[in-house]
């Protein structure tokens, strides 16, 4: 199998039971907060990141970031836990845009790396994995993310 340079793919797999969450639990934080995923970033080939994250807080980071983006600027992408206080070590997962390239890093990356990929290929994975997390939250759980959405805990602080 031949490398395919510049590619960034996402994988989750969620560690609850489906019936963990429920609509009725929509306000309830330790609830929300307790939903965990398996999450996996791998760069060209390379786990980058293999760790668990609060997955509900994870996409609201995501879907707080989506909603930044303009047709002329893409601001920076930083995921904080409230579960986890970085002391100044930065965010557990950014993606840092400059110019039309950008990178991802995490404070949890398994080596330190320095993969610079196309910042339109790196938008439109985060897009892409924003997307796909909705929709597998609300199968897997059987819940409507809007309900949620206001009520989970979101962490923002300038790196």
């Amino acid at each position: 199998m031949s490398s395919t340079p510049n590619q960034v793919m996402f994988a989750y797999t969620f560690l609850n039971q489906p019936a963990a969450l429920s609509n009725r639990s929509a306000k309830d934080i330790p609830a929300i907060l307790s939903i965990e995923a398996s999450f996996t970033i791998t760069m060209n080939d390379d786990i980058y990141l293999e760790s668990s994250l609060s997955i509900l807080e994870f996409y609201k980071s995501l879907y707080r970031w989506k909603e930044k983006i303009t047709e002329t600027s893409v601001p920076e992408f930083h995921y904080y836990s409230v579960e986890f206080d970085a002391n100044g070590k930065g965010a557990i997962i950014s993606m840092i845009p400059f110019s039309n390239r950008g990178r991802i890093k995490s404070i949890w990356g398994e080596h330190d790396r320095y993969n610079v990929f196309p910042l339109d290929m790196l938008v439109s994975s985060l897009l892409d994995l924003e997307q796909k997390l909705k929709s597998d939250i609300e199968t897997y759980f059987n819940v409507q993310l809007d309900k949620f959405i206001h009520h989970i805990p979101y962490t923002l602080l300038e790196e």
